[in-house]
């Protein structure tokens, strides 16, 4: 039977189910309130019809009441305003759990980049045994990170799931009892999350969905790839860092630390304690049965009784089973050897650790920590650093700092931050005691911009009573400027003596980050990307010259403004000058919950991942290098759209035009995440301090997804006019790497919606500010489909256009109350006698409507 396209079983299975199960929502009453639903589609038909006659979002919202309601009053009008923000949000909560829903039968599970089509591929082209070789030394690192992008509270995550299940089911009573259940349940937090509560969030996808989802993939390598023979290789994974990222959030101490180290063990146990109960009731003959009643018991002590240090260990627990399995070969015919081997896999997996839980800070504060134990030892007399040492070269500090090493205690310094930097290195030994070198093993940088950054982290760490630590320091380079010296950074290091002899007891593998968010934020979408490109292939150069294997750890976001975007694609695209013997990729907010947040959904793209990195390797090198003349082309077309961007941000109306019409101020009052929305602490808003999340969010909001498009439309128009563009098409045609990031901005385009702030472009302060935004969206968007030859944005990929399109139209009453309410608050504060209730009101109403907006955009990686 021939399988229909993916837009038909879309529509069948995602959008009619939509507007089935959308009818039963609009009948419920929350609130005792019985009208919404009957008034929101209402509503949604006026915001459209008013968009298309170019009406402003007052208008539109006056126009509805003028229409629906006699004369209301101010109270009456903001109460159903708040009762539309409450169904819109549930409305986004519905379509995610259909899709989750539909996930399987909409994605073909065997379908291109996945496993099967994998094995089928190299098995047609004789390539099996490169393939094994590949998987020997392969790795796939998802780290999953608290970053603010997801609004969803813990409670509703359950009904999502609870909701996808009655649906796959047609459980239609079930559905109407959740879908009850979701009209009680709180979105908004009153309060901030602590780093603790953050993290137990997401170990909830470590224990419920990757658990079984990576133990599956690997099993089917095992048994299907390998076929019996030996994998020495994890293939898969996971990082963590809720507890460990410090960087900009006071909240995470060593203490917590410990406790998120603690959680992570205890609750990969209880999956073993849970899979040794199912093995127990199975494996019940001679000899074995007591081998296996053992181990669930020193497993069940090490959670129960003495949970903060555990009776065994993951090497001792390996041992156990292997012996159990053996003894099933050898004398009971291999009966539940599969099960067995099932748990073995697992523990190889993910040890008495669950997920490696990443340390970050800054390097500024690693600065300012060294400074101080530079002064405050000489106070108390320790004869650490030379008296000289501010007034030496920057060469010879770095000397210095290879040679320092000591045991400092945290509690002889005065200073909380040196404290607090102190106390979290030694709280990482304690976690490699406990949970095993896997379970704290890296130092991470963040804006790193020297050697001397790298070094005095090192010195750090040696003082911490750890003369040879058991780590890798990882340096993570942002701005453009940063990832311009990244290779020479890199190569004063690989040439000093310490740092050198560290790298040799870490089997001169050398981990470095680099950070797509900030990139953009900086330096605008292209120059970004290929700023990140080309510092990937030098370090690859520089790397493979001193014999050091350089792994390269991503910071991407959801959005494409944020790296994110189509992953396998862009993993897949590039080719033998970059190394790619590991994935390694910050996942975040809704990306973990849309890309990794259901069983089918996590196999699904974990597979691509794996399968991005063959494609790159094993089945198609020579097709992803880049050759000079496209090299040529992709960074005339950086420069151009950077110095676009640069010019951009230099605009006397930019920063005062994010904190005025958007909804920047607002990011930090929605209580979604633990640390606070910008760096520094001053008042007045900074662009460095900046955070890329509420920045990126902040254009969401707007619909205008400037970090998305900004400068590529001037970019390509310039050579058109230089009667170059096919240059440009060649580029296309030739590179998935720049195919890919065109492709990401479509989808940036396709989110925009310049109608809905229409009316700024006549306001006295912004509207030429706003003109030039809209200017480069008309431009782009047209300049986009001039190189890829195609009609419409997206129309290569008409599922995921569907899914966007839907989505956008759920929330467009939202957008349109958000920017009533903006306009209001606009108005009130031009009067000096204004209400500020009132004010407080709309105030809560802009907040209360940014949930659903970025909850709606979960497809955007």
């Amino acid at each position: 039977m021939l399988r229909k396209p993916k837009i038909e079983r879309f529509n069948e299975n995602v959008l009619s189910k939509y507007q089935i199960y959308n009818s039963i929502l609009m009948t419920l009453p929350f609130d005792e309130i019985t009208n919404t639903g009957v008034l929101l589609p209402l509503f949604s038909e006026i915001c459209e019809k008013g968009y298309d006659e170019s009406k402003n979002p007052t208008e539109i919202v006056e126009n509805f009441f003028s229409k629906y309601y006699e004369n209301p009053a101010e109270e009456e009008k903001n109460d159903l305003l708040f009762r539309f923000i409450q169904y819109i949000e549930r409305q986004v909560v519905l379509f995610d759990a259909i899709e989750d829903a539909a996930f399987p039968v909409v994605n073909n599970m065997d379908g291109r980049g996945t496993l099967r089509s994998v094995k089928e591929e190299a098995e047609e082209k004789n390539e099996t045994a490169d393939l094994r070789d590949f998987l020997q030394k392969f790795k796939v690192r998802p780290v999953l990170t608290a970053h603010p992008t997801q609004f969803y509270p813990g409670p509703v995550l359950g009904i999502i799931t609870d909701l996808a299940k009655a649906i796959r089911n047609n459980d239609l009573n079930e559905i109407k009892v959740l879908l009850a259940q979701l009209g009680k349940t709180p979105f908004f937090k009153k309060e901030k999350p602590t780093p603790y509560d953050e993290a137990v969030s997401l170990i909830w996808f470590l224990e419920n969905v990757f658990y079984p989802s990576v133990s599956k993939i690997y099993n089917y390598i095992q048994h299907n790839i390998f076929e019996g023979e030996k994998l020495d290789n994890q293939i898969i994974n996971l990082g963590f860092w809720p507890g460990g990222d410090r960087d900009g959030n006071p909240f995470v101490t060593s203490e917590i630390t410990l406790k998120v180290a603690e959680r992570l063990r205890l609750t990969v146990l209880k999956n073993y304690h849970r899979d040794l109960r199912k093995l127990k009731r199975r494996i019940t003959f001679k000899v074995v049965d007591k081998l296996i009643a053992d181990l669930e018991e020193k497993i069940y002590k090490s959670i129960y009784v003495y949970a903060e240090k555990p009776l065994t260990t993951a090497e001792e627990t390996l041992t156990a089973l292997q012996d159990i399995k053996d003894i099933l070969v050898k004398e009971h015919q291999s009966l539940f050897v599969e099960e067995v081997n099932d748990l073995i896999n697992k523990v190889k997996i993910f040890g008495f650790y669950f997920a490696s839980l990443d340390i970050r800070q800054d390097s500024r504060v690693h600065h300012t920590v060294i400074s101080d134990i530079i002064a405050e030892s000489r106070n108390l007399g320790l004869d650490i650093f030379p008296d000289n040492y501010e007034k030496l070269s920057e060469k010879k500090q770095i000397e210095v700092l290879g040679k320092v090493s000591g045991k400092l205690n945290p509690k002889l310094f005065k200073e909380e931050i040196t404290r607090s930097t102190l106390e979290s290195i030694y709280a990482m030994k304690e976690v490699q005691k406990v949970n095993g070198e896997l379970g704290s093993n890296r130092y991470i940088i963040s804006n790193n911009g020297s050697a001397l950054n790298v070094m005095e982290t090192f010195a750090m760490i040696r003082l911490c009573d750890w003369k040879n630590p058991t780590l890798d320091i990882v340096p993570l380079f942002e701005t453009v400027d940063d990832l311009r010296v990244a290779d020479k950074v890199m190569e004063v290091l690989y040439t000093d003596k310490a740092y050198a002899a560290l790298l040799k007891r870490r089997g001169n593998k050398q981990t470095i980050m680099l950070g797509f968010s900030d990139g953009t934020k900086d330096g605008g979408y292209l120059m970004a990307n290929w700023s990140i490109y080309k510092a990937k292939e030098i370090l690859t150069e520089v790397s493979r010259k001193y014999g050091i294997k350089v792994v390269f750890f991503d910071g991407r976001g959801g959005p494409p403004a944020r790296g994110g975007g189509k992953t396998h694609q862009f993993y897949a695209s590039l080719g033998p000058t970059i190394e790619n013997e590991e994935v390694q990729l910050t996942v975040q907010g809704q990306t973990i919950s849309s890309n990794f947040g259901t069983l089918d959904s996590c196999q699904y793209n974990l597979e691509q991942l794996i399968s991005s990195g063959v494609a790159n390797d094993v089945f198609d090198e020579a097709q992803n290098k880049l050759q000079k003349e496209d090299k040529k082309t992709m960074q005339e077309l950086a420069d151009i759209s950077y110095q676009a961007y640069v010019d951009f941000k230099k605009h006397p109306k930019f920063l005062p035009y994010l904190e005025e019409m958007s909804t920047l101020k607002y990011y930090a009052k929605t209580n979604i995440g633990s640390r606070p929305s910008k760096r520094g602490k001053s008042e007045k808003l900074d662009f460095s301090d900046l955070r890329a999340i509420p920045f990126v969010g902040s254009w969401s909001q707007l619909k205008q997804n400037v970090p998305g498009f900004y400068g590529v439309g001037l970019a390509i128009e310039a050579l058109d006019k230089k009667g170059e563009l096919d240059r440009v098409r060649s580029l296309y045609q030739n590179s998935t790497f720049f195919r890919t990031l065109i492709e990401n901005s479509m989808m940036s385009l396709t989110k925009s919606f310049f109608k809905l702030t229409e009316y700024m472009k006549d306001d006295a302060e912004y509207g030429k500010f706003w003109t030039i935004i809209h200017d480069e969206y008309l431009r782009s968007k047209k300049m986009i489909l001039k190189v890829t030859g195609d009609q419409d944005l997206m129309q290569n990929t008409r599922s995921g256009k569907a899914s966007i399109e839907i989505r956008e139209k759920i929330v467009l009453p939202l957008l349109t109350i958000q920017q009533y309410a903006l306009r209001k608050i606009h108005e009130l504060r031009k009067d000096p006698e204004a209400d500020e209730n009132l004010l407080g009101i709309y105030e809560k109403m802009v907040t209360r409507s940014l949930f659903g907006n970025i909850n709606a955009s979960r497809n955007s990686a």
